[in-house]
């Protein structure tokens, strides 16, 4: 068949189980389309294939014998390199870590109990911590529709493999965007679900082998399509939520369009191919009302940003810790006299909270969730943007120097890329990534799809619809691979 990777997952499950394509054949093509946008992309940057071919070979014998597999059977995966994978390195960008030998993080347990081929692991930030995919292991991941610019991050390899290919399936994490930065930046689709609905077992940062969950963080699905996000957030919450949600009817479809907010930015060439997406969303039948201000933007963000920081404050170490005591006397007067809540010295004040600070913090979370349910009670959903820009050049400057250029020479502070993402994840509802449109100057545009509580199979129902209806993921210009006709596989040996 000519260029299997250009289906979605379930296409290509759809021909494996059909026999069109043999597993070990769909992972000899994965692997030659890395091979081939390695030195343009570098999103995968460890691989396993020769236990990868053992494995899909242990699955076309299974299929070749008529006996049953799972639900991801003979499909070819890589893993975003936060998560833990058996037989291959587990760095989370970390020099330190490169060497250490791990255990199949629990969302990768469940993949692979499901027959996923697993052989490599993607490219991320250190220790997930920046919005752009970069560090001294591995290098820089550039993005698939301009390489001058980046893929996102943390699950910026990840993303970027989506896109050209190289994988139809992957399995990131989300605590500042990290899930809808980079789907957004690449024209893919992912899944920031309701928090606590996957287990972060295995998941570095933390520190390895912590069996807290973190605050905030999720794990999350990546795909090329909504129905391919709903069958991998089964697969890793092992259980059918997100697989019996009934389908979405746009034309019965309330949508809140949230892109008024005090203190948000927002780029003029992104705004338009959002509201151009709203508007043919209303066209297919949907109620769109635009909305402001579903809960306080900048209570919100000071919440937000004490809890983040207070879990990234967490694995500092020590000594970095005690140096920042000295600031807090300065950074108290400096949000005194009107420093934001993404400031340097919210940042300060967020690193060393003390248990009080953390409950004050808390305290306004709950009640921010509490406004948001009765939101949901006039809305279905709400769509808002994700980034304030499209996919920035590479800039790996200290953060305090960098900025995001936008239109009319204006730019923002690099930490607005957290003002879009904070209400989902301070309030630990689901928000699903989706394309949207493209800037003018060709780079694509997403949003998200936020729901209520639990409501993760409503805001997927709601992406496939709109997927079906408007369409989705468009690939950016890549190499062919062509594959020949599957040949049926000989028997395994008795006993093997």
């Amino acid at each position: 068949m000519t260029d299997p990777l250009s289906l979605d997952a379930v296409g290509q499950l759809h021909a494996l189980q059909s026999k069109q394509i043999s597993a070990v054949e769909l992972l000899e093509a994965s692997v030659a389309r890395e091979a081939a946008v390695h030195g343009r992309i570098n999103a995968v940057v460890a691989a396993d294939p020769e236990r990868a071919v053992h494995a899909a070979r242990a699955i076309d014998d299974l299929r070749f014998r008529g006996e049953q597999t799972g639900l991801l059977a003979g499909l070819p995966m890589t893993i975003k390199d936060t998560l833990d994978v058996q037989g291959l390195p587990a760095s989370s960008g970390l020099v330190a870590l490169k060497g250490r030998t791990a255990v199949d993080a629990a969302a990768v347990a469940h993949a692979r109990a499901q027959g996923a081929v697993i052989w490599g692991k993607t490219n991320v930030p250190v220790m997930a911590a920046d919005w752009q995919s970069y560090n001294d292991v591995y290098g820089q991941t550039n993005n698939p529709w301009d390489v001058a610019r980046t893929c996102g991050g943390s699950s910026g390899g990840a993303a970027a493999a989506l896109a050209t290919g190289v994988t139809p399936l992957e399995i990131g994490s989300d605590i500042g965007g990290s899930l809808r930065t980079p789907a957004n930046f690449c024209g893919v689709y992912a899944h920031k679900p309701t928090y606590g609905l996957v287990s972060q077992r295995g998941h570095v940062p933390p520190q390895p082998g912590a069996f807290a969950e973190a605050d905030l963080n999720v794990i999350g699905p990546m795909a090329r399509s909504a129905r391919d996000l709903r069958l991998l957030l089964a697969v890793m919450e092992n259980g059918p939520l997100a697989a019996r949600a009934p389908a979405a009817d746009l034309a019965e479809l309330k949508v809140g369009l949230w892109l008024e907010e005090p203190g948000f930015l927002l780029d003029g060439a992104v705004r338009a191919p959002i509201e151009a997406f709203a508007a043919r969303l209303e066209a297919a039948g949907a109620a769109v009302t635009p909305i402001r201000s579903p809960v306080n933007g900048q209570e919100l963000l000071d919440a937000y940003g004490l809890l983040l920081t207070s879990v990234i404050g967490a694995d500092l170490p020590a000594r970095t810790r005690s140096s920042l005591g000295w600031m807090r006397g300065p950074a108290k007067l400096a949000r005194a006299r009107g420093a934001g809540p993404l400031s340097w010295a919210a940042t300060v004040l967020g690193y060393t909270a003390s248990h009080r600070d953390w409950l004050a913090a808390n305290e306004t979370r709950a009640r921010h969730q509490h406004q948001i349910a009765e939101v949901f009670q006039r809305f279905d959903v709400l769509i808002a943007p994700i980034a304030p820009v499209a996919a920035f050049p590479h800039d790996h400057r200290p953060f305090n120097k960098r900025k995001l250029a936008a239109g009319d020479r204006r730019t923002f502070p690099y930490v607005s890329m957290l003002q879009w993402i904070a209400l989902a994840t301070a309030c630990g509802l689901p928000a699903t990534a989706i394309p949207a449109g493209r800037t003018d100057a060709g780079l694509p545009v997403g949003v998200q799809i936020i729901g209520p509580r639990g409501a993760d199979g409503r805001t997927l129902a709601v992406a496939q619809a709109i997927e079906e209806r408007l369409g989705g993921f468009i690939a950016p210009p890549l190499p062919e691979i062509t594959v020949e006709p599957a040949a049926e596989p000989e028997p395994a040996p008795v006993g093997v």
